[in-house]
């Protein structure tokens, strides 16, 4: 009998060790700063971007969040949802390129979304709506970098961009892809199809890179429960190999 405990004791510290490396994994690659969606047409209007903030803290609470929008694309026309408990400061800058537009010539647009007085707490997250008039339609990306302050003063500052080709760093900014726009009848426009053909191996390697995350995280919760599955089996094994002279 003390064979017998003793081999499912091992075989269950295999199974529990390969299940908590599976969930660290996965808490690791869903535990950044995102935009939702992840894409829109370039020149999008009347839309919503959603910034989702998850707290990473066990001990400490995310009490600020501060989004900085991009001024050599700006995003049009921004306006903040009221969000309950937050407080939204919205802060606008002067163009270097004035943006022309049917109404007219823009000069300034928001750079900067700062939501104080709320509390995200360990475990949680929180959605920032934002909605806008207008995208660019010169850049095939915005990115959007982002301060998190937590209540024991630690700032974590999203604001890394992935290069091409390499992996995701370790806390990348937030980035919304802007896809080809689309004509009236659904096709693209033929400055459009010319770009897509041109830059269809660069988007696949960007595209790969963002779900890099999300696909080694699956990969590690496979491999864990293959190695949990093994280690019962050998357990069981060794536990009919012991019993077997007795019997």
């Amino acid at each position: 009998m003390s064979a017998y405990r003793t081999t499912l004791r091992r075989a269950g510290t295999v199974a529990a060790l390969a299940t908590a490396g599976v969930l660290a994994a996965a808490g690791v690659a869903s535990a950044h700063v995102t935009v939702h969606p992840e894409s829109y047409a370039k020149g999008a209007v009347d839309g919503v971007l959603t910034f989702r903030v998850p707290n990473e803290e066990d001990k400490a609470s995310t009490t600020k969040v501060q989004v900085y929008l991009p001024t050599d694309h700006p995003v049009l026309g921004v306006l903040v949802t009221p969000q309950n408990g937050w407080t939204a400061k919205v802060t606008t800058s002067k163009l270097k390129t004035p943006v022309k537009t049917d109404d007219g010539t823009i000069t300034d647009a928001v750079s900067e979304i700062t939501w104080t007085g709320g509390k995200i707490g360990a475990g949680q997250f929180e959605d920032f709506n934002v909605a806008f008039g207008q995208l660019p339609d010169d850049t095939d990306q915005l990115t959007f970098k982002t301060l998190q302050t937590y209540s024991d003063g630690n700032v974590v500052r999203w604001i890394e961009e992935a290069a091409a080709g390499a992996d995701e760093p370790e806390n990348p900014a937030p980035v919304l892809k802007l896809t080809a726009k689309e004509s009236e009848d659904g096709d693209e426009t033929p400055a459009a199809s010319a770009s897509t053909a041109a830059t269809a191996t660069k988007t696949t390697s960007a595209s790969s890179s963002s779900s890099g995350s999300d696909s080694t995280a699956r990969g590690l919760g496979i491999a864990g429960l293959i190695v949990g599955v093994l280690g019962l089996a050998a357990g069981a094994f060794a536990v009919v190999r012991s019993r077997a002279p007795r019997s």
